[in-house]
């Protein structure tokens, strides 16, 4: 654990609760440099008590955002796992959840910085309850963000097949609430894509329509079947990576197909030495 790291991510803003408890999960398995991050989503989960996808959304969201970086894999008994950096650079660059300091004692012209109660010393009246008070009128949510949501759960609806649309209206509330609960627009733009191919020339008997289809979840059912394959395949070139380790540092004549994406991922995550690149060849 790096008390230098875990403070600096504890001192800044990383905007909901979900994605602060995971940057901080990651901080105490950090070296003081922020690297060396090695845990799978399974383990953040069970450790954090978030959801899956919730998980997989925030590290998503870290690795797009520079928070966090790639630096190899290493293998483990289900395969292999990511190697992480946090980059302490781009932590230190949020906001701090630090309150400015707020300098007190009488002016010439008092200002409120709460709501009021009463007279104030010129006489204006504070306003009658806070904010947050059961009676006070909330603003509507805007125009702009309900059109946003909807032109999702539109574009979910357009992928899947024209002549199994039934019930637009209860199946884009479906949409809408599988993407409330978590669920990204593109996984479930996969899910209704796969589904459309697997059933493609089913006949009309034998397909769901879209209400029914939505309703009872099946998307799960191809989103896992999705998250197996590219398991399947991260396994397969982490295999791959053993392979190219072995025959880099055995000398062995296959080395020269070692291809530059696989030494680079080789060099970071600390399989092979440069100088063990240069016996073999590979590098000047």
């Amino acid at each position: 654990m790096s008390w230098r790291v875990a403070n600096a991510c504890a001192e800044r803003k990383f905007g909901s609760a979900a994605r602060k408890q995971i940057i901080m999960f990651l901080a105490d398995k950090a070296s003081d440099d922020g690297s060396g991050i090695w845990c799978s989503k399974g383990t953040i989960q069970r450790h954090t008590e978030l959801g899956e996808s919730t998980v997989k959304r925030t590290i998503r969201e870290f690795l797009k955002e520079g928070i966090l970086v790639e630096t190899g894999a290493r293998g483990c008994k289900n395969g292999f796992t990511v190697v992480y950096r946090i980059d302490l650079a781009k932590v230190e660059a949020l906001e701090l959840t630090a309150e400015p300091d707020i300098e007190t004692g009488a002016t010439v012209d008092p200002v409120q910085t709460g709501p009021g109660t009463g007279a104030t010393v010129t006489g204006v009246p504070g306003p009658q309850r806070p904010p947050n008070h059961p009676k006070t009128i909330q603003k509507p949510p805007t125009r702009e963000r309900v059109v946003a949501e909807d032109e999702e759960a539109e574009k979910v609806l357009a992928a899947y097949p024209p002549d199994r649309v039934r019930g637009k209206a209860e199946s884009l509330r479906r949409i809408r609430e599988a993407l409330d609960a978590g669920t990204e627009v593109e996984e479930l733009l996969q899910a209704v894509k796969a589904y459309a191919t697997e059933s493609a020339g089913f006949t009309r008997s034998k397909v769901c329509f879209s209400d029914n289809w939505f309703k009872s979840q099946k998307w799960r059912n191809q989103i896992d079947q999705i998250s197996r394959s590219r398991m399947a395949g991260k396994e397969k070139e982490a295999s791959a990576l053993d392979m190219a380790a072995n025959w880099i540092i055995d000398h062995h004549p296959l080395s020269r197909h070692v291809t530059p994406h696989q030494i680079d991922a080789l060099l970071a995550a600390g399989r092979v030495s440069g100088e063990q690149l240069r016996s073999a060849g590979l590098r000047q």
